[in-house]
């Protein structure tokens, strides 16, 4: 009997934690966004009133929350799979060799993962300045006019792409470092034997026996990225005119400067379905491949 209440045992903490943190502020959200609790409301239960689905029905209707919505597919549709591909291709580089330079260069990747947002936007903030930063710089250095990177509507876009992404990769390079260590040194040395160079053993071997690490990256970075939060936040505000908005910042601005709670959870119950829309898509494409 203690054998089989054992494992259940072990994962209680885990579960209690998830429950407490993950599903409970689920089902509270899900619950107020069928009100219009707001700052008078959390202060007095009594004036929150039962409004059934007129907080979906506002937001759908809602211009800013679809432009948010259009803004976060489109820094999914960049970062995901520069993040990806980047990762795995710098993992692969620095798996090459064992020497110890390329054992402190890994750690090196890393560090943008682990620095505070803050001290990353101060400094990418003086990179992307119009008058005085380091890119227009260089691009006068060429003969080409400045750029503005933080107010122009389509190039916040990409400036915002471009630091997450930087950011975001050191996590993913370290599970796929940790990956390789998992190929049979056997079929790169039967490789190698056979006359195959590097890409070779790269695409042919290398690549498909991280089928499952790449796949793991892939639905944690999309997931991440449909909560892209930090970047905007810090450097634009969601600016400018809400080109760089995303559906987190969206919801931050509603609930907590608007003080439109019901409003804003029933935003994050939309933005909750898609995400679990999206990881069941890719779990069932991924079990499909495998049954094939």
């Amino acid at each position: 009997m203690k054998t089989r209440s054992a494992p259940y045992v072990l994962i209680a903490p885990a579960m209690a934690l998830l429950l407490a943190f993950g599903v409970l502020p689920i089902l509270v959200a899900l619950l107020v966004s069928f009100t219009d609790m707001n700052l008078a409301g959390l202060g007095n239960w009594s004036r929150i009133q039962f409004i059934g689905i007129e907080n979906y029905t506002a937001l759908f209707s809602d211009p800013s929350f679809w432009q948010a919505l259009m803004n976060t597919g489109i820094f999914a549709i960049l970062g995901v799979p520069a993040v990806v591909l980047l990762s795995l291709v710098i993992a692969l580089l620095l798996n090459r060799s064992g020497h110890w330079f390329f054992r402190a260069l890994r750690s090196f990747y890393f560090v943008p993962a682990i620095t505070a947002i803050v001290a990353i936007s101060l400094v990418w903030g003086y990179l992307y300045n119009t008058q005085f930063g380091l890119f227009n710089y260089l691009l006068s250095l060429v003969g080409l006019p400045p750029v503005q990177w933080l107010s122009d509507p389509v190039m916040v876009k990409f400036s915002l792409v471009l630091v997450a992404v930087w950011r975001g990769t050191g996590l993913n390079i370290i599970i796929f470092l940790a990956a390789l260590q998992g190929v049979p040194k056997e079929y790169l040395e039967a490789a190698s034997l056979d006359g195959a160079g590097e890409f070779r053993k790269a695409v042919s071997i290398v690549i498909p026996l991280l089928r499952f690490a790449i796949f793991f990256v892939t639905i944690t970075t999309i997931i991440a990225w449909l909560q892209f939060f930090d970047e905007p936040f810090v450097l634009t505000k969601g600016g400018p005119l809400g080109a760089s908005t995303s559906v987190s910042l969206f919801l931050y601005q509603t609930g907590f400067s608007s003080s439109q709670f019901g409003y804003a959870s029933a935003g994050s119950v939309i933005l909750f379905l898609i995400i679990a829309a999206v990881t069941l898509i890719q779990i069932r494409g991924r079990k499909a491949d495998a049954d094939y």
